[in-house]
């Protein structure tokens, strides 16, 4: 449904700056460059207003402040990402890399990993990450969260099942690698199903686990859930085990532009690693976030 969605919206604004470009480039060269342009780049300045937005917002948080030069390096981070991501691996490319879950020599005995996505994500998020586990010969699943604006505890049953997959491939429990809306949706998943055996270790990247300020604006259900200090996160934790949180580290970034206040993105107990100057997506693929996550498939304990 998202590829389908995603892929929509990429045609269309290719296909309305062509346009525009053609139309007017007789008749005014300037006019068609310029609106090329403005259709073209315009989620730059989009992404521009929420940096200054985040500034503005982590003013009162106690996480370290961003500096300029920072905000600078973290939107042009943003602004070569996103493309990427959102314009070409998930409405394109969204299976390049199947899922490896069949049992086998090869991978049994090794730890596998499981990837949860965020929202208005699908597993086209995870290509380079999944080129790799694929390199290395272990097993892995990457899930597509669906309905797109459903409640974040509906997504359990879809981890659920890629949790079981995995492990019955390699006769380990799995590592779980995940984004954004992903992380809130693997602690639904804890939860649900008192998990915390299934699961070797949880990374969340970017994850708004005390919610984000800019889910204000968001009128979906989990859009809803993931509203600052809601009542749906204050229930995540209700009855938990005690040691629930150490299994998780968490990244997050002092320029994180979706979520914000940075200090949201951290968990009391948990491995709460700061990245300075990276932005909400550029976080996942950056070479110590994938280096450092990944190496943990090789530890007996996180």
């Amino acid at each position: 449904m998202l590829a389908q969605l995603q892929r929509f919206i990429t045609l269309s604004l290719i296909a309305a700056a062509v346009g525009w470009l053609l139309w007017f480039r007789s008749s005014s060269p300037m006019l068609a460059v310029t609106g090329f342009l403005l259709i073209a780049l315009g989620y730059t300045g989009f992404l521009a207003f929420e940096f200054l937005l985040l500034r503005y917002v982590n003013k009162a948080d106690p996480a370290p402040q961003p500096s300029w030069k920072e905000l600078l390096c973290a939107w042009w981070g943003e602004t070569t990402t996103a493309p990427r991501v959102f314009c070409w691996r998930q409405p394109f490319r969204s299976n390049e890399v199947p899922d490896h879950v069949v049992s086998a020599e090869a991978v049994r005995g090794r730890r596998g990993v499981v990837f949860v996505h965020g929202f208005f994500c699908n597993r086209g998020l995870w290509t380079p990450w999944l080129k790799r586990v694929q390199a290395s010969g272990r097993a892995f699943a990457a899930v597509n969260l669906e309905p797109l604006f459903g409640s974040i505890d509906d997504y359990a049953p879809q981890i659920d099942d890629a949790v079981r997959q995995v492990t019955e491939a390699t006769g380990l429990a799995p590592l779980l690698v995940c984004h954004s809306m992903g992380g809130l949706a693997a602690r639904a998943w804890l939860k649900r199903m008192k998990a915390e055996a299934w699961v070797h270790h949880v990374v969340t990247i970017g994850t708004p686990h005390r919610g984000t300020w800019l889910a204000r604006f968001g009128h979906g259900h989990n859009g809803r859930q993931m509203r600052l200090l809601s009542d749906w996160q204050a229930q995540l934790d209700h009855e938990m085990p005690a040691n629930r949180h150490t299994l998780f580290t968490c990244w997050y970034s002092n320029c994180d532009n979706i979520v914000f206040p940075t200090s949201t993105a951290t968990l009391p107990g948990a491995d709460n690693r700061l990245v300075r100057g990276a932005a909400h997506v550029q976080m996942a693929f950056l070479p110590l976030v994938m280096n450092a996550t990944l190496a943990m498939l090789d530890t007996d304990s996180a």
